[in-house]
């Protein structure tokens, strides 16, 4: 009876802490700001619980210590069972759970798992004290070996306490079925009965304690993610992937005291905290981000960890204030540090490309791009403060409405082409208002020099198709996509909003871009404002047209071919076929994939607005790209969207490898192997040539598309 009470006792005080700190932890979540993260698609919310929480897939991305976690998880899953039976063995001898409880497959499961895990412990020991991979640079690695050998001392008291129970003749199970525990009982055959008895109080004591001592301790650890993971995975953002969190601005509605994105840690949402409190530390952002890599003070893991490590340290002041009142509150708040840069270096911040590399490899979905935008929000609107070549380009998107700087009227330059080249014949969206497609040019593709001629190459391919498109002209501004990831939501309002109205006006049917960013923003942004459009990236539009026959790649290909995956089509948007499509229809082309493709490409170092502002630390991240792209032998870098090209280019002629290799865009090899024929060619001219219809079915045209299940690995 005495010992029956001491367990209640203990059990009692484990959960009144466990609660309390629960509790805490609610409560510092609430402090954060406002984020609408109500689950609506409950078909999708369940799927991303079997795959990303029980299915373990984002962790099985890197085999060894995906299993290895894997079997850990299963194994606590599996084996909670056994705590069951252990705490109700100390009220009860020969305690079973109902019905299940002398099932003997459940019994053999349960020996399967305390093996598994146990290997798997002394799999992650050995991978963090002899391979020490550098993604577990700054990380609590002695908390984590903590947790690992609190895991291991629980796998051997669920051993020896069923060894026990096997030998004194009590144990629920047919021994039939659980081998591992009754090789292990034999070692207690020599004991007498009263030993054995005394054995099973003592390991059933240990194994609980070491139980209860674990579910107190994990809520103070960065194994708190045992805990919030789930929740984490359940409240992830259902805006499409390559879409920003939205920030309306009113401009008639603010006061000096409005905060814009995140000045303290308490303006961080508390999905954002949460991602804090659910972080791994197991280093997998820090592996494939490209500034991380190219020697960046960038870590996302370490931003996330600094961010958790801020609430945690003001956590109780907070909490204690909050209790106190609302002006005791706003009083601790205002004493808290600026986020940056006390907590998170101003570099750290703009080093980011917004790739998404980090948010893929997360196995728990913390959304790190959300919260660094949301510091350069606040750097930009609420402190004007931002790297020095930023300012040119924010102005001319403000003023011009480009961030090259040039006059709109300058926007269809690029129909000149060369001084070999035939100037051609595009109507405005007004002239043909039942074109079939609007050709979104971009910026790039109007005002730079080297992208002109893909714009130009993209056009012709259009007219030899017998396509009927049309383009806005001096009409067309740019999307705000840089604008945006530079955190200057006002400018990209302003635009947004500008081309949308623009886009409504002329009742466009469906956009046609060369830039994955103006695709991302105009299809996946700009409903966040009411603007719903279809758009189709071109290299999935010339592959439609080349299975449909209207384009014939005729020409050989003598020379091998490699693809540089664009970060905002393949992994914020999954396209990826159509240029592989394209490529494979060119007769004689040899194509060769690079190392990291597809869903882990790796940034040309362009994106969340670095095209405009300089690499001062490290290696550059075109040029770690470029290495790469040399390293295959390849001939022809083939690329997709007019950032890469310009920053792929750079490196070739960085790299003095002109010779060795030329970049170009999937339109330009694609043009220079089309079937001419004189009847049917139609580079001067705009419409439907040869009469035929343009294939409507467009389900994998459209940014809803997926590519097929990318089967990189990192």
């Amino acid at each position: 009876m005495l010992e029956k009470i001491a367990m209640t006792v203990v059990v009692l005080i484990t959960l009144a802490l466990f609660a309390r700190r629960v509790r805490d932890l609610v409560g510092l979540l609430r402090m954060g700001a406002e984020d609408a993260r109500k689950p609506t698609n409950l078909g999708r919310k369940l799927k991303e619980q079997l795959v990303v929480v029980l299915g373990q897939r984002k962790l099985l991305q890197w085999t060894v210590p995906g299993v290895m976690h894997f079997f850990i998880f299963w194994g606590f899953v599996v084996l909670f069972t056994t705590i069951i039976e252990a705490f109700g063995a100390v009220y009860q001898e020969g305690f079973h759970i109902p019905l299940i409880g002398r099932w003997g497959p459940l019994g053999a499961l349960q020996d399967f798992f305390v093996v598994a895990v146990l290997g798997g412990i002394i799999t992650a020991l050995a991978i963090r004290r002899i391979q020490q991979p550098g993604r577990f640079k700054g990380s609590h690695t002695r908390d984590a070996e903590y947790i690992l050998y609190a895991i291991g001392g629980i796998m051997a008291t669920i051993l020896l306490v069923r060894a026990v129970e096997i030998s004194l003749g009590i144990f629920p199970y047919d021994v039939r079925w659980t081998p591992v525990s009754n090789a292990v009982a034999q070692l207690f055959g020599g004991f007498s009965v009263a030993v054995r008895e005394a054995l099973d109080t003592v390991f059933l004591w240990w194994h609980s304690l070491i139980i209860l001592g674990f579910l107190v301790y994990i809520t103070f650890s960065k194994h708190l993610h045992i805990v919030t993971s789930g929740f984490n995975v359940l409240f992830t953002s259902e805006r499409p992937k390559g879409a920003l969190k939205p920030m309306h601005l009113d401009l008639e509605e603010m006061s000096e005291d409005d905060v814009f994105g995140a000045a303290k840690v308490t303006d961080l949402s508390w999905k954002q905290l949460l991602d804090g409190m659910t972080c791994t530390e197991c280093g997998r952002c820090q592996s494939q981000c490209p500034a991380w890599n190219t020697g960046k003070p960038l870590s996302p893991k370490l931003l996330i960890m600094d961010i958790r490590d801020e609430l945690f340290a003001h956590g109780r002041q907070l909490l204690d204030a909050k209790n106190r009142g609302e002006e005791a509150f706003k009083e601790a708040v205002a004493e808290l540090a600026p986020l940056n840069p006390k907590v998170v270096e101003d570099e750290v911040i703009w080093d980011c490309t917004t790739c998404g590399a980090c948010v893929q490899a997360c196995p728990v979905n913390i959304e790190h791009i959300d919260a660094i935008v949301d510091m350069r929000r606040n750097l930009v609107m609420g402190e004007s403060r931002f790297p020095r070549e930023m300012q040119s380009a924010l102005q001319n998107l403000e003023t011009t409405g480009n961030p090259w700087g040039q006059p709109p009227q300058t926007r269809l330059d690029w129909m000149r082409g060369t001084s070999k080249q035939e100037t051609l014949d595009i109507p405005h969206i007004s002239e043909a208002p039942d074109a079939e497609v609007l050709f979104w040019v971009g910026c790039a593709g109007a005002f730079d020099d080297r992208n002109k001629k893909v714009t130009y190459d993209t056009a012709r391919l259009l007219q030899k198709a017998g396509v009927s498109f049309a383009v806005l002209g001096a009409d067309e501004s740019c999307t705000g996509d840089p604008a945006r990831r530079m955190g200057a939501e006002y400018i990209y309002q302003m635009l947004a909003d500008q081309n949308i109205e623009v886009l409504k006006e002329h009742k466009v049917k469906q956009i046609l871009t060369a830039c994955p960013h103006c695709f991302n923003t105009i299809f996946n942004e700009y409903p966040q404002f009411g603007g719903f459009f279809e758009v189709i990236h071109h290299t999935e539009y010339l592959a439609r047209l080349v299975k449909d026959g209207r384009l014939k790649p005729a020409k050989d290909f003598n020379g091998t071919i490699t693809y540089h995956d664009p970060c905002y089509n393949a992994r914020h948007n999954d396209v990826w076929k159509g240029a592989r499509e394209v490529i494979e229809s060119i007769p004689m082309a040899s194509y060769k994939e690079l190392h990291r493709h597809g869903h882990a490409t790796f940034c040309c170092g362009a994106g969340g607005g670095r095209m405009w502002m300089e690499e001062r630390m490290g290696k550059k991240m075109n040029i770690e790209r470029t290495d790469e792209a040399l390293a295959s032998a390849s001939d022809t870098l083939a690329v997709g969207c007019p950032f890469c090209n310009i920053m792929l280019a750079d490196g070739i002629d960085e790299r003095h490898a002109s010779e060795d290799m030329t970049v170009r865009d999937i339109s330009q090899i694609l043009w220079e192997s089309v079937e001419f024929e004189p009847d049917g060619d139609a580079s001067t001219g705009n419409g439907d040539a040869s009469g035929y219809p343009l294939t409507k079915d467009t389900k994998d045209m459209t940014g809803t598309a997926a590519g097929p299940e990318d089967t990189a690995t990192t």
